[in-house]
């Protein structure tokens, strides 16, 4: 593979996207670049917001625009691990006449898979997703099942509601990339939304970036050369969020129970490769890494009670790390 040469693809391609994108989505530049991000990275997305924002919206665009197979699970207190996974049937060999176990793979065998409000079911149903999002497979039955690259799992979940849901657990949280906040659009953003939800104009979408054109970017990202002082800057980052770590900051110490673990390091460098390559950078700034931190470790520190006194949330702290970094 020619890096030069898939570099300059990509920053053609990008933006072919972002057009696509802009012909139904209306604004939310930042939240459209961190999910390409994720999607270099081969990452999975915790998309939080408010109910309205687009967030559904969001990522079926995206997937049309990719030509990748995508696949909508709607979490509620009733889905099984099954539902996701598949299930196996009892049915008789046409040649044979035996009857035999036959595995229907469920909704998880898809390139795109959108767990829309995953935190509506219980923790057994949640766990179903571990195994494909760290191994890209899945074991039923005594079997294991490859799941087809690339594979990307983006779940939603509304921050304000928590009547009926369930919190997911630390180990799944850590499994996902980024976890990105969708914020209110500005007010002639949301002039601009009206005027396209109150008319009958439809969009045609073209799909810009082919499986094997994501899967040769995906390899660029891993190729990227990154100076040990960068890899340095993130390490001591993510240590500084460590209570246990005598070199932590001060607000550390008062506000963290727990800090981000090692994954929270390998992102932040691989996240500031692919910005980097966005822009059209050889290789990644500290000014990269920074602008990909809140997204990567906000859901990975877990604040205590003097948090919650003081109305101290994570991305207060982050903010002011990023400050002192």
């Amino acid at each position: 593979m020619d890096n030069i040469k898939t570099l300059k693809k990509i920053t053609d391609q990008k933006e072919k996207f972002y057009s696509e994108i802009g012909k139904v989505i209306i604004g939310q530049s930042d939240i459209i670049e961190h999910i390409f991000i994720a999607f270099l990275c081969k990452g999975h997305i915790l998309l939080e917001g408010v109910p309205g924002l687009g967030k559904t919206l969001i990522i079926k665009t995206i997937s049309e625009i990719l030509d990748l197979n995508f696949k909508r699970i709607q979490f509620t207190p009733d889905l099984m691990p099954s539902d996701i996974t598949g299930t196996e049937i009892i049915s008789q060999n046409a040649q044979t006449g035996n009857r035999e176990l036959k595995f229907i793979k469920g909704p998880i065998f898809s390139n795109i898979i959108l767990a829309d409000e995953i935190n509506r079911t219980p923790p057994k149903t949640q766990s179903a997703l571990l195994e494909a999002m760290q191994e890209n497979r899945v074991t039923t039955g005594g079997e294991t099942y490859s799941i087809s690259e690339p594979f990307f799992v983006l779940a939603t979940q509304n921050p304000i509601e928590q009547e009926g849901t369930y919190p997911l657990p630390e180990a799944q949280l850590d499994r996902f990339m980024f976890n990105i906040l969708i914020k209110y659009p500005t007010l002639e953003e949301e002039q601009d939304v009206v005027k396209s939800n109150t008319s009958d104009v439809k969009q045609t979408l073209k799909p810009t970036i082919t499986k094997s054109d994501l899967i040769d970017f995906q390899n660029l990202v891993m190729n990227v050369p990154v100076s040990d002082n960068l890899i340095n800057f993130a390490v001591n980052f993510v240590h500084s969020t460590r209570p246990s770590n005598k070199n932590c900051h001060d607000l550390t110490k008062k506000y963290v129970e727990w800090g981000a673990g090692p994954r929270a390091s390998s992102f932040l460098i691989l996240a500031a490769k692919a910005k980097a390559i966005l822009d059209g950078k050889a290789t990644p700034e500290i000014d990269d890494i920074k602008s990909v931190i809140k997204s990567v470790l906000r859901h990975r520190i877990i604040m205590n009670f003097n948090a919650e006194a003081d109305g101290i949330k994570v991305d207060d702290l982050l903010d002011d790390f990023i400050k002192q970094s």
